[in-house]
């Protein structure tokens, strides 16, 4: 007993055995999570969890053998319904462009592992349960309350309401924890608890079943979650006399909670408040003073530690959230959280919310502009994360290690200067183009994709960051139809760019549009050119005809790096590939960006036989309405090794030390 008793003393066990936990988790996750469904079912009886109502596209978390998700329009039952379901299963997609988004993941650190695909819904059960019953008047009753995003956030738990533009102003900034506080709301139920004169014992209690509800209420926010089984936690230990630290209460419910479920690691919320919340603990007797010292001190340690999680999930830091943090918590805490109780409360005073929510985006916007300090990483290895988290607790333990935090971070943000890389990558936008040629620290994209509906600038931009960069040097319209350039005006928006290039002939409505903007940002924009320098590169324009159509007139462009042959062909058809063979000495073409997404007007017979590509991109959409691509521009192909976006995703090319590397970003 004493043995056991000296072991469960030892000051660094609870690392030890998180640390061992959260990497036997990353083995867990590597191997996909089994499901007890086969994706071959049709029927289903299943309990409604939760809805998110989303302008009559609704959100809907059921329970059935496990956890499901549906997407219905104007769904007519409630929280604790059971209801039979005729439908299919459909596994949900990874990202297909580089480190964008990944909704499997998300879902999966949720443990959703199917999104249900339903064709008729009928009610089995009323719910009856008083629980349910309960949240389904709290959802009511927020969704009755006018520009009720942030209530959602409070109250519930649930972000998603929150328009995902504001979302990442609070992330650039680096305050994006503001909007989904965990530990505050917790306190605020101890708070209020307190005031209740009963025994120790049964406040204890009756805290804990309160906690217990608020956390099922929230469906386990992950803030909310980590709080509340902590404050349980140290709660009866400090009733039984039991002497533990509070960094090991922070560990133990880590080391709960992984092995219930090891998709956590990929949940950010869990990274975040794990990270924090343990680091201000170990270091809580340094934070000293007054309160906005301590404020300062919390706010730095927190910025601190979350920088490596912020800089390998957004790819960018900004240094001047600390100041920002010093600015907003008090506002949330003392303004914005405790109004958004009482407007819950009394929904009249929702005009007067109105004005305070207003009041702080407008902060948020002003604060979001001061980008001096936003800087842009690479996205880092594992092993480079190590190291970051190494240094820190270094520097935490003696002040001389800052130089060294420094020199990781300089060498870090500069990467791109010291490493010589050549890449190209056809990015997956559907029916449509958007290639990116990063040549060392410079990047040139070609057509950016979308269409009336689609955009994909946040996930081209967020590409390019995780690359380490911040602008875009070339931006080259192939021509002037949506499925090229249907993205073009948010990423001008969005992302530096210092020149566009346009195709020959007339500007279509969409390009008109384009310089407008280009004219209003005085962004320099040029048409019909012959070649392009890009870094020690040059792209050579192969069409410089003027026809009277925009396929015909699409930029063809020829480039060779480090010895490999490059050729996009935007949109050109078999008329403009006659011209071209007919004009040009064109050499063996290692990788071919076929023309018009593989439609039988392109790729002619006599075109690839002449230039003989080794490797062909076919960019096109998953069952598209054009039947794209043709059976016979794959007959064409049949010498050349073919990859289609539809179903490669995103192709990656990576050229060094004359080798060359193929990737794929599968869905």
């Amino acid at each position: 007993m004493q043995v056991l008793k000296s072991i469960l003393q030892y000051k660094y066990l609870y690392y030890i055995i998180f640390i061992i936990i959260f990497f036997v988790s990353i083995c867990r996750i590597s191997v996909d999570s089994k499901s007890v469904y086969n994706g071959g079912e049709s029927e289903f009886r299943l309990k409604i969890l939760n809805i998110t109502y989303r302008d009559n596209n609704d959100i809907i978390l059921f329970q059935g053998n496990e956890k499901l998700i549906g997407y219905i329009k104007d769904f007519p039952y409630n929280v604790g319904d059971i209801v039979k379901i005729k439908g299919k299963l459909i596994k949900p997609k990874n990202n297909t462009i580089p480190n964008a988004f990944n909704y499997h993941k998300y879902l999966q650190s949720r443990k959703i592992n199917w999104e249900l695909k339903t064709s008729d819904i009928s009610l089995v059960k009323k719910n009856s349960n008083i629980f349910y019953k309960i949240k389904n008047l709290v959802n009511n009753r927020i969704r009755r309350i006018p520009n009720n995003e942030y209530l959602y956030a409070y109250i519930l738990g649930d972000t998603s309401y929150i328009e995902r533009d504001i979302r990442e102003k609070y992330q650039d900034v680096g305050l994006s924890y503001l909007l989904s506080l965990g530990s505050f709301q917790i306190m605020m139920i101890t708070f209020v608890l307190d005031k209740i004169r009963i025994s120790v014992k049964k406040k204890i209690i009756l805290k804990t079943i309160v906690i217990i509800i608020y956390i099922l209420f929230t469906n386990y926010a992950i803030g909310v979650l980590r709080s509340g089984m902590c404050f349980i936690f140290s709660s009866v230990l400090k009733y039984k006399k039991i002497h533990f630290k509070y960094s090991n209460i922070i560990l133990v419910v880590g080391i709960i909670l992984l092995i219930i479920n090891p998709f956590y690691v990929n949940n950010i919320g869990f990274l975040y408040s794990f990270s924090i919340s343990l680091a201000i603990s170990i270091l809580h007797k340094r934070i000293t003073g007054n309160y906005y010292q301590k404020l300062f001190f919390i706010s730095l340690i927190a910025f601190i530690v979350s920088l490596p999680i912020n800089i390998y999930v957004n790819y960018k830091v900004n240094f001047l959230s600390i100041i920002f943090s010093i600015i907003m918590i008090p506002l949330y805490h003392f303004i914005v959280f405790p109004f958004s109780i009482l407007v819950f409360i009394f929904p009249s005073l929702s005009f007067i919310y109105d004005l305070v929510i207003l009041f702080i985006n407008n902060i948020i916007n002003v604060l979001s502009s001061f980008t001096i300090l936003l800087l842009v990483f690479r996205k880092p290895t594992i092993l480079i994360i190590l190291i970051y988290y190494l240094v820190i607790i270094a520097f935490f333990y003696n002040k001389k290690y800052l130089v060294l935090f420094i020199i990781l971070l300089f060498v870090h943000h500069n990467i791109n200067s010291i490493i010589s890389e050549n890449l190209v990558t056809f990015l997956d936008v559907n029916q449509g183009d958007s290639i990116l040629l990063k040549n060392n620290n410079k990047i040139t994209l070609i057509d950016t994709g979308g269409g009336y509906i689609s955009n994909y600038s946040d996930d081209i931009i967020k590409y390019i960051n995780s690359l380490g960069l911040s602008k875009i040097e070339n931006l080259i319209i192939s021509h002037g139809e949506s499925d090229h350039m249907g993205s073009s005006i948010p990423l001008v928006n969005n992302i530096k760019i210092e020149k566009v290039i346009f195709n020959c002939g007339e500007y279509s409505n969409l390009e008109e549009e384009l310089i407008s903007i280009l004219n209003k940002k005085k962004i320099m924009y040029y048409s019909c050119i012959k070649e392009l320098n890009i870094d020690k590169n040059k792209l050579y324009f192969l069409q410089t005809r003027e026809y009277d159509n925009e396929n015909d007139n699409s930029n063809v462009i020829y480039t060779e790096l480090n010895g490999y042959k490059f050729m996009f062909m935007g949109d050109a058809s078999i008329t403009t590939e006659k011209e071209i063979i007919d004009k040009y000495n064109i050499p063996k073409i290692d990788v071919l960006k076929v023309g018009h997404h593989g439609s039988k007007t392109s790729s002619g017979k006599e075109f690839i036989n002449e230039i003989n590509p080794k490797i062909s991109i076919i960019s096109v959409g998953k069952k598209n309405r054009y039947g794209h691509p043709n059976k016979e521009v794959l007959d064409n192909l049949y010498n050349s090794k073919v990859y289609r976006t539809d179903e490669d995703g995103s192709i990656m090319f990576k050229i060094k030390n004359n080798k060359l590397k193929i990737d794929t970003c599968s869905p």
